[in-house]
């Protein structure tokens, strides 16, 4: 037998399944500890007690590390931020960000020429007197890693991958991360993500030794790979440096999970967690990017990340007013404590729900005083706040099928209006299954001239392209499929001859053991 195993860490709950094809033959759910890799050591622990580990072929993780670090300002590192650019810029790195987070990755930030036009044409020659002069005063600070970023790198990097050269000359112990491999078009918002990956490097290579011990002593030699917030994976190496790509794998995790689970590929997935809901889009198997810029913890960042509408609504959300206040405030992770059901003395979204004939959670006699006016109440308006975050995420006014899943799923099924949700069998390990569902993926996203040649040659060039890459990262050749595609054009540039193209494929893998280093 050949299993995956799916491992989802989340704040709350850690867990696991195993996957045998499209079939989940165990799953477990345990709470996520203060040292998480003990989490997942019990969660392996159950999942794993009726299955030799030697049958385990394939690893998946998604973890929710990288985004609590960047959300608490824990764990992160000083970064010295180099702009290939025309100095001197009115515009300087780090703008907007809170000062939380300034204040620990620092504000070193310096200016060398270089850079491209939207066409890929240089600007200014790279000044490589000035550089070497940057990397000094980055030795004298101490400061261990760079964020490199250059006016449409993402176009033309030649001149970020020489400045990284250059640097890593002068500096060969520190790490440089080139915002063309991070980031999309926009300058400031690429940089900042950038930035973050940069100041997350040191954690992330903490992270994954941590989870190679673990899993290793679980008595499973099979590969590792971690969730993508596009719902592909890459390899331990490629995570080492680039975790910012890893932040979002878990709403993620739970979409490409709800795909598996009813076998349905285009949809409104609703995730619900002790805390909040989680409304995304489910296109063709994946979660529908989003195609704006983001805030990640007051930060804008415009990288691979899905489109995710989040409602303060969740198992433990806390009822008050006679069910007139339904939330923010929550129990969290201490539902098990402080809910009614559990024995405790607050009123909680899952106590209303169980009251009201939701599925059984802890004993339903300890909430048979709630009122029928306070349950309706708070039902009516827990409903009101799902149907609505439903709308938004739909992309039609055509009737789209709502799939429920996540451990506070079935607390839906009682909501009025409600009543045609989809909730499948293991909706609340989805996330787990997502991750071990996971495929080789590949993205072209870049800005093209049209002049001397026309958009269907653009377009063909892009499509051969992220599947070329999708190879490289692990999938079959001949399952690699166009799982989205879009052409923009950009008619304030290059006298209206500039055209946005943004093509993802994925497929299944081919075999683990060839997955690139440098594949996605």
């Amino acid at each position: 037998m050949s299993l995956r195993l799916g491992i989802d860490v989340g704040g709350t709950n850690t867990d696991a399944v195993l996957l045998d094809g499209r079939d989940v033959v165990a799953a477990t759910k345990s709470s996520t500890t203060e040292d998480v890799t003990l989490g997942i050591l019990n969660a392996l622990e159950v999942v794993l007690t009726d299955v030799d580990p030697a049958e385990v072929s394939s690893v998946f993780i998604g973890t929710t590390h990288f985004i609590n670090a960047i959300a608490q300002a824990r764990g992160l590192e000083q970064v010295a931020v180099v702009r290939l650019a025309t100095p001197p810029q009115s515009l300087l790195p780090m703008l907007d960000w809170p000062d939380h987070l300034t204040g620990i990755v620092g504000e070193h930030f310096y200016v060398c020429p270089g850079g491209a036009q939207f066409d890929g044409a240089q600007m200014d020659d790279v000044d490589e007197v000035r550089l070497r002069g940057i990397a000094k005063q980055i030795a004298e600070a101490g400061i261990q890693h760079v964020a490199l970023s250059g006016v449409f790198s993402t176009v033309n990097p030649e001149h970020e991958e020489l400045a990284a050269t250059l640097l890593l000359e002068e500096l060969p112990d520190i790490t440089v991360t080139r915002s063309a491999a991070v980031g999309r078009v926009g300058l400031l918002e690429r940089e900042n993500a950038t930035i973050l990956n940069a100041a997350l490097r040191t954690l992330a290579g903490r992270v994954i030794d941590g989870l190679e011990q673990v899993v290793a002593r679980a008595g499973i030699s099979a590969p590792i790979l971690l969730s993508q917030n596009d719902g592909t994976v890459m390899t331990l190496d490629r995570a080492r440096e680039y975790p910012i790509f890893t932040i979002a794998s878990g709403p993620t995790n739970s979409m490409r999970g709800a795909a598996l689970l009813t076998g349905i590929d285009d949809a409104v997935v609703v995730d619900v967690g002790g805390t909040t809901c989680d409304i995304g889009l489910l296109q063709r198997g994946f979660p529908r990017e989003s195609t704006v810029a983001m805030s990640l913890a007051g930060v804008r960042s415009n990288f691979r990340i899905p489109d995710v509408l989040s409602i303060a609504l969740g198992g433990g959300t806390v009822i008050e007013e006679n069910g007139a206040v339904v939330g923010p405030a929550s129990v969290g992770f201490r539902i098990t404590e402080e809910a009614k059901v559990f024995g405790g003395d607050i009123l909680t979204f899952t106590d209303i729900a169980v009251a009201a004939g939701a599925e059984s959670i802890g004993d339903p006699v300890l909430v048979a005083d709630v009122s029928a006016s306070v349950r309706d109440t708070a039902l009516r308006i827990a409903a009101e706040r799902v149907i609505e975050a439903v709308e938004k995420t739909k992309l039609t006014s055509t009737d789209t099928k709502v799939i429920v899943v996540g451990g506070g799923g079935p607390l839906l099924a009682v909501l009025p209006g409600l009543e045609d949700v989809i909730i499948p069998a293991h909706a609340g390990v989805a996330n787990a299954v997502g991750a071990a569902y996971a495929e080789a993926g590949g993205e072209v996203d870049r800005v093209y001239n049209l002049a001397g040649t026309t958009r269907s040659e653009i377009l063909t060039a892009a499509r051969e392209e992220a599947i070329a890459l999708a190879v490289k990262a692990g999938a079959r050749a001949g399952d690699v499929r166009i799982v989205d595609a879009e052409d923009i054009p950009l008619t304030h540039l290059g006298g209206g001859q500039a055209v946005r193209v943004r093509v993802k494929a994925a497929g299944p893998f081919h075999d683990f053991t060839t997955t690139d280093k440098e594949g996605r």
